[in-house]
């Protein structure tokens, strides 16, 4: 296939003198006889919103195209935000399909957020990234960017998820075709380690970065004991978009081929970061987009195995002290809860459990030992960001409950009440009176999927107490 025209969009805190290597490897693998075009944004202005720059972007763009500059259908390279970037671009202004960007290689997107979003705005996010910049971080960008926010949901649900049947899809081996490549190696320098955490690159973690995303609303207001569970739509069906997860890539090396950040011996010459950009952009067809999903699942399941296997670690790496948890698989739960007129509900309680009875011990394991984090975001409250370690709950938590006849994973809620005339629930002293099944042990019922982001909508009743109204004989 011959060479097409690459454009390379940047992430947050960046610009494109840093994908300089990246075109260079371009060029010298074909690229040498089309141009490869370095996009900027300013990601630190506080008053730049990611819409402002896809807009920009698309009329960038497009006179490009008019004046022949750039040709009329090319791929495109982002990192970290530029995937929001992008996304954004391509469900605003290109929603049928019809767009003329082709292969869309995401190297550690921030689909789903970053961990580190809500530190940019700290004082030493400030101090470290805004020092040269007026002590500006990029305010808009950065609320995109933090955990569970609403312009992630808002953009997935344009781009990702079907309000109704034949909702069209922009994505496809005959649309834009996306590729997702993360690392899940942490920030090797001594500076950057006390961000880092298992399961992703020191900035984004896998799950977060990974495009096939899935969805449900919990109706606890239809029934309290019995809820009501939808599952969502997806506009892209039965497709799966490609995720490759790399054991020697943090979130500074996942876009510079030639440089990892350990020296490390892949299983395969094919899994190399350098082969798997050059497979992405040679992808042509339903059937090659398919294989390639296939492949990298092989892929990420090679470096699953990594946990378990000292002896693979050390051939692999050397003799660098790798801890085996980074290659455990995670999930995010973005949870957000609203009563049944709609009002976002800031103050509740998710509890994860297996049996009816909620068993303390159950619920125990499960959040001190398979809940890593929860965060709450800043700007909507009623939006919470659950990771999970999934390799622990299908190795360590199944297992403990013994041989029970259904080993599942149920999830009930607790909402303070807004005020003495209003609760939530008929009951006062508990939550929800029932509870909704999320996952279970057995294949075939499994809703909770690896390296992969899971929205939830809960919505939960209000009561009214009897001096909310009253009739009296005049």
């Amino acid at each position: 296939m011959a060479a097409r025209q690459i454009v390379i969009v940047h992430g947050w805190s960046d610009t494109s003198e840093s994908f300089e290597p990246l075109a260079a490897f371009l060029k010298a693998n074909g690229f040498d006889a089309v141009p490869v075009w370095l996009g900027d944004y300013p990601s630190r202005e506080d008053d730049v919103r990611i819409e402002d720059v896809a807009r920009r972007m698309d009329a960038v763009i497009r006179n490009r195209m008019a004046d022949g500059r750039l040709s009329r259908s090319f791929d495109m390279i982002v990192h970290s935000t530029g995937g929001l970037v992008a996304r954004q671009w391509v469900s605003a202004f290109y929603p049928d399909g019809n767009c003329p960007m082709k292969r869309l290689v995401m190297l550690a997107p921030a689909n789903f957020g970053s961990v580190l979003a809500h530190k940019g705005r700290s004082f030493i996010g400030r101090i470290v990234k805004g020092f040269d910049n007026w002590f500006e971080t990029g305010e808009e960008t950065l609320n995109a960017l933090e955990l569970a926010s609403p312009f992630q949901h808002d953009l997935a649900w344009r781009d990702l998820f079907a309000p109704a049947d034949g909702a069209t899809c922009p994505y496809g081996p005959d649309r834009v075709m996306p590729f997702v490549i993360a690392g899940t190696h942490p920030f090797p320098d001594f500076f950057m380690r006390v961000v880092n955490e298992d399961g992703g690159d020191g900035t984004v973690r896998v799950p977060a970065a990974n495009l096939n995303a899935c969805g449900m609303t919990i109706d606890f207001a239809a029934s309290e004991a019995r809820p009501v569970v939808t599952h969502w739509k997806q506009r892209h069906g039965a497709m799966k978009f490609p995720l490759a997860v790399l054991p020697d890539r943090s979130h500074s090396s996942i876009y510079n081929p030639d440089h990892p950040d350990v020296e490390y011996a892949p299983p395969h010459p094919d899994w190399a970061l350098s082969a798997l950009i050059l497979r992405a952009l040679a992808c042509e067809g339903e059937d090659e987009y398919a294989r390639i999903a296939e492949d990298w699942l092989a892929l990420n399941e090679d470096t699953r195995a990594l946990t378990d296997d000292e002896g693979e670690r050390e051939r692999r790496f050397g003799d660098d002290d790798v801890d085996p948890d980074y290659f455990h698989q995670y999930l995010q739960i973005v949870a957000c809860v609203v009563d049944d007129f709609g009002v976002p509900v800031d103050d509740y309680f998710l509890e994860f459990f297996a049996v009816d009875n909620e068993s303390e011990e159950d619920a125990t394991l499960f959040h001190s030992e398979i809940l890593e984090h929860v965060h709450t975001n800043r700007g909507a409250p009623s939006r919470r960001c659950l990771y999970i370690d999934r390799t622990d709950l299908m190795e360590t938590f199944y297992p403990s409950i013994g041989n029970r006849r259904s080993r599942v994973l149920r999830l009930s809620i607790s909402a303070n009440p807004p005020g003495p005339h209003v609760r939530y629930f008929a009951s006062t002293a508990k939550g929800a009176a029932g509870n909704a099944v999320i996952h279970a042990e057995d294949e075939a019922r499994r809703w909770l999927k690896r390296n992969a982001t899971h929205f939830i909508k809960i919505v939960i009743p209000r009561h009214q107490s009897d001096e909310v109204f009253t009739l009296r004989q005049g």
